[in-house]
């Protein structure tokens, strides 16, 4: 074989190689959605869906935590999400499947960023931990700021949930 004829073989296997990864990076890109009935507000985070097939599923706001039940904010925050999407339809976009089994996803409610909204409302923290949002980072800055939600709270009362959880799981250190 002559070089010209190695140079196009190489090339062509080089389309074909680039080709291949841009289709498994798209079939992975998409993203599974869900649509629904929320039926059930279990806490400012965790909703139950029920589906157009009857089916139930418990969805985790993705990227956001909010107060525990026996948490300062943490009936408000439970309130403030049933406020916004309780007994409405919603789209929820599936980013994985935690080690609860509960699937963990981005609610949408006509277009709106329902957890980004939370956040936004001071109803949320970021969860630094799983956030891979960017923008999720401002609005909380922006909230804590102006004191929404959860951040008019006296500072000795504010504590992420993640620290709460923790400090119930070792006991107060």
């Amino acid at each position: 074989m002559n070089s010209p004829s190695i140079l196009k073989v190489m090339l062509c296997w080089t389309h074909c190689f680039l080709l291949g990864i841009l289709l498994i990076l798209t079939t992975y890109a998409q993203a599974t959605t869900h649509t629904g009935q929320v039926v059930a507000i279990t806490d400012g985070d965790t909703i139950k869906l029920l589906t157009p097939a009857k089916q139930q599923i418990k969805v985790r706001l993705a990227d956001i935590d909010t107060p525990e039940r026996g948490q300062p904010y943490g009936k408000k925050a439970r309130q403030v999400l049933g406020d916004k999407i309780h007994r409405r339809q919603v789209e929820v976009e599936e980013v994985t499947i935690d080690r609860y089994k509960r699937l963990v996803g981005r609610v949408f409610l006509e277009g709106r960023n329902i957890n980004a909204e939370m956040v936004e409302d001071g109803a949320a923290w970021v969860y630094r931990k799983y956030n891979r949002d960017p923008q999720l980072l401002e609005l909380e800055r922006q909230a804590r700021e102006q004191g929404r939600g959860l951040w008019a709270l006296q500072p000795d009362q504010r504590m992420p949930p993640w620290e709460w959880r923790a400090r119930l799981k070792f006991g107060n250190q």
